[in-house]
């Protein structure tokens, strides 16, 4: 069995995971790790606008391989994948368990005071990084501090970061060096990093993104073998927590460059959902939240979607749309 991946430290811990799993299940299979490197780890200084968001950066390459025949399916962190929009041909085949969602704040090595942060609020800080739903939340969290565009797989920011190494922008130009960064804590835990971690967001302070701390694995519809033996791997409340959360994103028409959170939870047969919209300059934020049963995340998705876009939510997505 081919599982493609793109070639960073994080992706490749993720399919080793995903392999293990797999073999774990199925005596005798014996999967291989096939490296591409999509156009957003090429060009780790562009936005991912100029690459057709996060599918066009990090997935289409993988996508048009599945279809053409070269790989059987293809691991992804499900947070990159555009909960918008439907690939005709391809399905996700598991999910793996979900890993913690929160966020993180990560100093530099000998910085590392959570109670710095707490007592100065990071004013004055340049605080880096490429979400535009975490800048929006650290204006609102930390005013005073300077959110800056901050590119690059995880290992090399976390480099990048202790190095004092100024950060290049779209336009030529370099910011920084950042004072803090702010990661999603599952993919330092996945690199071996988890002791960087200065302070956990948590999430009433900053609601992750859809499918943030869930790898996804899809596959081709028509390959009823490979469908067979991924289901052996997929977690079926990781799937229901996806499966509520993309629901709400696709309700909202959402897109690479809108501020939009969710984090779905279960306990035992319920599942809970909140969702928010925030907007850029983190001034204004929307928010909702309820409860279904575990068996039905889509409709739990559409009603929390449908709620924001009552309470305004158009307006801030459609601000944010270039």
């Amino acid at each position: 069995m081919k599982i493609g991946t793109r070639g960073s430290a994080m992706a490749l811990a993720q399919t080793a995971e995903v392999a293990r799993l797999l073999s774990r299940a199925h005596a005798g299979l014996k999967p291989e790790a096939v490296r591409f490197t999509p156009s957003g780890d090429r060009d780790q200084t562009s936005k991912l606008e100029k690459h057709g968001g996060k599918g066009g950066a990090f997935v289409a390459e993988l996508r048009a391989a599945m279809i053409g025949g070269e790989l059987d399916c293809s691991m992804h962190s499900l947070k990159d994948m555009p909960g918008d929009e439907e690939t005709p041909g391809l399905v996700i085949g598991a999910y793996l368990k979900r890993e913690a969602a929160e966020d993180a704040i990560v100093l530099p090595k000998g910085v590392d005071s959570p109670d710095a942060i707490d007592k100065r609020r990071l004013a004055g800080a340049k605080i880096g990084t490429n979400s535009v739903r975490r800048a929006a939340y650290l204006k609102r969290l930390f005013p005073k501090a300077a959110v800056i565009h901050f590119r690059g797989a995880a290992d090399t920011r976390l480099a990048k970061l202790d190095n004092r190494t100024p950060q290049k922008l779209p336009d030529g130009g370099t910011v920084g060096p950042a004072d803090a960064l702010v990661m999603a804590a599952s993919g330092l835990s996945r690199i071996g990093q988890s002791a960087r971690v200065s302070r956990l967001l948590t999430l009433d302070e900053m609601l992750p993104c859809v499918g943030q701390g869930i790898v996804a694995v899809e596959c081709p519809a028509a390959a009823w073998r490979t469908r067979e033996l991924l289901a052996a791997i997929d977690d079926a409340e990781a799937r229901a927590m996806a499966e509520a959360e993309r629901e709400m994103l696709w309700v909202l028409n959402g897109h690479c460059n809108a501020p939009i959170a969710g984090h779905a939870r279960v306990s035992v047969s319920r599942l809970t959902l909140k969702g928010a919209v925030i907007s850029l300059d983190g001034a204004q934020l929307i928010e909702a939240m309820r409860e279904g049963p575990i068996d039905r995340p889509h409709e739990l998705g559409r009603a929390v979607g449908l709620e924001l876009l009552e309470k305004g939510a158009k307006a801030i997505i459609e601000a944010t749309r270039v």
